[in-house]
């Protein structure tokens, strides 16, 4: 073989060989967040990895899964540590984990809309509004619902939310539902908050619907007070409290 051909073939196998490596698919160096996500799911089955980002603690990532509760991870996913993440401020101590939680259930609220609401609106100017996740048969909710003329001379619209905490199928739930298809709903809301029956009625309503999203953004009792930040109050407050820590006293 002379030394043009040989010359030629060696050009055509270098043509080739680069031509290979451009097209060639190129190994994707894994960032921290998927080697977490990788690394928690292979460790825990059937555990759903929905978000992992950076915390706000250096070398530490939060890990948002189907599972309520918070995760941090280092970025290797070596080392994971699941709870509150608390802060010493100048101003006391701040959680961490619960203000990215609050922005979470904004999210999630904002998501699902104000589909089935029973409102009662502010009186005059409203100057707040929180959305209150409820169960009729609840004594601390009948008794933030008999400060509800207060609320909303205060300026405070409400929404309530249905949480039958007895789950679907159960009394409370069918309660709940008669409520939300009464011709009047807030009519039919305010007896049977004051203890007295309601017609039973059916319809298409959003009962299931609302009682999944309560459980979704993290209500285990009721009531559960969201205001429009996000962060939730577990419990009965007094009308006037409610008021003074949304600044409007």
């Amino acid at each position: 073989m002379n030394q043009l051909l040989v010359r030629s073939l060696r050009g055509v196998a270098a043509i080739l060989a680069l031509s290979a490596f451009l097209v060639a698919p190129q190994a994707v160096a894994e960032t921290p967040e998927d080697i977490i996500a990788k690394r928690l799911s292979d460790a825990v089955p059937g555990l759903q990895v929905n978000e992992v980002k950076v915390s706000a603690v250096p070398g530490l990532y939060e890990v948002r899964t189907n599972n309520r509760d918070m995760i941090y991870a280092t970025e290797d996913g070596e080392y994971i540590l699941a709870g509150e993440m608390l802060q010493l401020t100048d101003k006391g101590i701040v959680n961490v984990t619960e203000q990215a939680r609050a922005g979470e259930r904004a999210e999630t609220m904002a998501s699902f809309g104000e589909k089935g609401l029973i409102t009662y609106p502010a009186n005059g100017e409203q100057r707040a509004e929180v959305d209150v996740f409820t169960d009729i048969d609840c004594p601390y909710c009948r008794k933030l619902h008999d400060e509800m003329a207060r609320l909303n001379d205060l300026g405070i619209t409400v929404n309530y939310y249905a949480f039958p905490r007895s789950g679907p199928g159960t009394p409370s739930f069918a309660k709940y539902e008669s409520v939300w298809c009464a011709e009047d709903q807030v009519a039919a809301m305010n007896r049977a908050k004051a203890g007295e029956s309601v017609p039973e009625a059916s319809c298409d309503n959003p009962v299931a619907d609302q009682y999944q999203l309560g459980q979704q953004v993290g209500v285990t009792g009721t009531p559960a007070i969201l205001l429009e930040d996000g962060n939730m109050i577990r419990g009965y407050v007094p009308a006037d409290k409610l008021a003074e820590g949304l600044g409007l006293n």
